[in-house]
C-alpha cells in the first residue's frame, strides 16, 4: 500500500516542479530573454527592453459619471488630496461657512449661533501652539500673494515645501516670517521657471525688496537650491502682451536677446531690464514705436536701464539708431 502513496507524491512533486518551470519561463522576457518582468500599475513589461507583456483591462476609477465639477463634488466620497500649502496638509476637518444643512435648507438662528461657536472652537484647536500658528499664518501669505502674482498652484507646492524646510532648519529664527515666506515664493517662481521680478514680488508683498533679496540668498545657500539664471525671454510674451505689440516685435526682441546674449552681453544684467531694452529696441525696428517710459513702466526698471542697455544692444548687433 504503501508504494502506490510514494508514486502518488512524486507524481504531485514532479506535477509542481513543472508548475514552477512554466512559472519562471512566463516571468522571462520573450523579446531580450532577461528574467526582469515587473508590474507596474495594470502592465507587465520587462525591466531591460520594456516590452508590455501583459495589461489589465481593469477600470479602476469610479462607477458613477460626472459630466462638471458640481456633479462631481457631489457624487465624490472622498475628501480633497493633501496639500502642502495648509499647515495641517488639508487633513483636518473644516466648517463650512454657509449656515444651511444638508438638503440646503436654512437652519434655526438657535443653530445658526451654534455653528458659529463650533466654528470658532475649531479653528482654535485647529493650532495645538505657536508653531503651528506661524506656519498657518506663513503658508497663508504664500497663498495670498501667489494670489496676487497669477502664479499657478505648483508653485505654491513648491514654495510651501521651501517654507517648511526652512522651517525645519531653524532658519526662520531672528527673521520676518512675511520675509521668509516671500523668498520662497520668488525661490519657487525661480524654480518652476515663472518670470517674476523681485520688483513684482516685493509689491504683493509686506516686506521691502531689500530684506526680502537678503533672505532670499541665505535660504537658497542654506537650503543648497540649485537656480539657474533666468532667462530675460521668458520675460518677452507678458511684457509685449501688456504693451499690445505685434507678433513680430516678439520674433525680433527674441533675436536681439540671442545674439545679443552670445556675446557675452547678458552677463551680470538685470533679465528685466535686458528684456525691456530688447522689446524697445524691436518695437523702433518694426515700426511700433512704443516710449522708454512706457515700456520702463511694464518692465517695472528705470529709464535709465532701458537706454544704457539699448545702446549696448544696438551696437554689438552693428546697428545704427
Amino acid at each position: 500500500m504503501a508504494r502506490p502513496n510514494r508514486q502518488r507524491q512524486s507524481e504531485r512533486q514532479s506535477e509542481q516542479g513543472a508548475d514552477a518551470t512554466e512559472t519562471e519561463r512566463e516571468e522571462t522576457c520573450p523579446e531580450c530573454g532577461a528574467a526582469s518582468v515587473v508590474t507596474e500599475g495594470n502592465e507587465r513589461i520587462c525591466g531591460d527592453c520594456g516590452l508590455v507583456l501583459d495589461d489589465e483591462n481593469i477600470d479602476r476609477g469610479p462607477e458613477w459619471r460626472a459630466f462638471n465639477h458640481s456633479e462631481r463634488q457631489e457624487k465624490s466620497r472622498v475628501g480633497a488630496p493633501t496639500t502642502q500649502t495648509m499647515h495641517d496638509k488639508g487633513l483636518t476637518t473644516q466648517i463650512d461657512w454657509k449656515d444651511k444643512d444638508a438638503y440646503g435648507r436654512s437652519i434655526s438662528s438657535e443653530k445658526r449661533s451654534q455653528m458659529h461657536r463650533l466654528r470658532k472652537w475649531q479653528e482654535r484647536i485647529r493650532t495645538k501652539d505657536a508653531g503651528e500658528r506661524n506656519l498657518q499664518f506663513a503658508l497663508s501669505e504664500i497663498d495670498r500673494m501667489s494670489s496676487a502674482l497669477g502664479v499657478p498652484r505648483s508653485v505654491r507646492e513648491v514654495a510651501s515645501v521651501i517654507y517648511r524646510r526652512a522651517l525645519d532648519e531653524d532658519l526662520i529664527r531672528g527673521r520676518s516670517i512675511e520675509g521668509v515666506a516671500t523668498s520662497c515664493l520668488y525661490a519657487a517662481c525661480r524654480k518652476e521657471g515663472i518670470p517674476r521680478s523681485l520688483e513684482e514680488v516685493s509689491e504683493v508683498s509686506r516686506v521691502e525688496r531689500k530684506e526680502i533679496g537678503r533672505t532670499y540668498r541665505y535660504v537658497s545657500q542654506q537650503l543648497s537650491l540649485e537656480m539657474e539664471p533666468v532667462d530675460p525671454k521668458k520675460y518677452v510674451p507678458r511684457f509685449i502682451s501688456e504693451l499690445n505689440l505685434s507678433p513680430e516685435v516678439k520674433a525680433k526682441a527674441n533675436e536681439i536677446i540671442d545674439e545679443t546674449a552670445e556675446q557675452g552681453l547678458l552677463s551680470g544684467k538685470s533679465p528685466t531690464g535686458y528684456a525691456a531694452a530688447a522689446i524697445y529696441a524691436a518695437s523702433l525696428l518694426c515700426n511700433e514705436k512704443k516710449t522708454q517710459r512706457e515700456v520702463a513702466d511694464v518692465a517695472q526698471v528705470t529709464e535709465v536701464t532701458i537706454r544704457n542697455r539699448y545702446q549696448e544692444q544696438i551696437e554689438a548687433m552693428d546697428i545704427h539708431s
